[in-house]
């Protein structure tokens, strides 16, 4: 025992068994509480300061059973040990399943004294693993919680200094003319795809991974807005599944929609026309299908997509990042290219 003596309570309506387990218990090391009804044994229970219960199953009024039974409906009851006859094996098990931690029958002599001591020990340490079983969830659970605020905050902070860095880019475009603007806008929009997956993870319930129909829903918007003028209208139209992706998968992805799409807008149709740009994503059950299609005027045969050197060579990039490689199909009448990322 330890040097804090466990506070057991003894419920028995006989008064010479009820004294002889004081002393047996006492010269063991508890402090001892006695009752002779269930009904007063609830009593000593609600004033507190009870460790343990040894719950005697015959008892005039309120029976041993009855007692258990209120007793389990107490907000943390203490750990039960019920004594019973000697030919009442079902009365124990039914004791059991009510929520008693465990049995010991009812003997004379000192057999009884160490039975009940042993079955006290072994009540208690059950429910001190069990306590402890409890709180390192709740500790992990708190560990969790402060771990997911954590990086909700590290999201939002990268989000806010990636669109600094985006008003830098602006502010430096707006200074210079002609390839030098076009290229920072594009790079503009490179980091955008970027800015929108982290706006997605300190925003959702979800650290770990994002909503890609949420995402891709942001990305096109936001291209259209940037890629679409009243002199070379752009309409860009986005079907997706939902799924959700690992956050660096989900910057590869955004990374290679952003460069397809501006490319679609670019080169796709002439300057004053309109045209249409489609963005799939398709779960295929074994692996996402991503797909970005034009109505243009397509790729001539031999020839490679059109766009610059640092797009195609982002699209490559990322692609092998995720294990796979952009496809174009010459069977499209426009330019139809293709992604498909495997199963992880």
């Amino acid at each position: 025992m330890s040097e804090t003596k466990r506070r057991v309570l003894y419920v028995d309506d006989d008064e010479g068994l009820r004294s002889l387990v004081r002393r047996a218990l006492e010269r063991r090391g508890y402090a001892v509480t006695l009752a002779a009804t269930g009904e007063e044994g609830l009593a000593v229970l609600e004033a507190g300061e009870i460790d343990l219960i040894a719950l005697d199953h015959y008892m005039p009024g309120q029976g041993g059973f009855e007692t258990l039974l209120q007793v389990r409906q107490q907000p943390d009851p203490p750990p039960i040990v019920y004594v019973t006859g000697s030919d009442e094996s079902r009365v124990a098990v039914s004791a059991l399943k009510a929520g008693a931690s465990d049995y010991v029958v009812k003997t004379i002599g000192e057999e009884f004294f160490d039975l009940l001591d042993t079955a006290l020990i072994q009540a208690w340490d059950q429910a001190e693993l069990r306590r402890r079983h409890a709180q390192a969830e709740a500790d992990l659970v708190t560990s969790n919680t402060r771990l997911e605020t954590l990086l909700r905050e590290v999201n939002h902070r990268v989000a806010n200094s990636l669109q600094l860095v985006s008003a830098f880019v602006q502010m430096q475009a707006s200074a210079v003319e002609g390839d030098a603007r076009a290229a920072l806008k594009d790079t503009q929009r490179r980091i955008e795809a970027i800015i929108q997956v982290h706006r997605r993870l300190y925003s959702s319930g979800d650290v770990e991974s994002v909503d890609m129909r949420e995402y891709l829903d942001a990305l096109v918007r936001e291209l259209q807005d940037t890629l679409s003028s009243a002199a070379s209208p752009r309409r860009l139209s986005l079907i997706a599944d939902a799924v959700r992706l690992e956050t660096d998968k989900a910057v590869s992805v955004g990374v290679i929609v952003n460069e397809l799409v501006t490319n679609a807008c670019k080169y796709a149709y002439k300057r004053g026309e309109a045209g249409e740009v489609r963005i799939r994503l398709a779960d295929a059950g074994e692996g996402l299908t991503l797909t970005v299609e034009d109505d243009g005027g397509g790729i001539a045969d031999g020839a490679a997509a059109k766009g610059t050197g640092l797009g195609g060579r982002l699209i490559k990039a990322m692609a092998s990042s995720l294990n796979s490689e952009v496809l174009y199909d010459p069977s499209h009448p426009g330019v139809r290219a293709s992604l498909r990322l495997p199963v992880s």
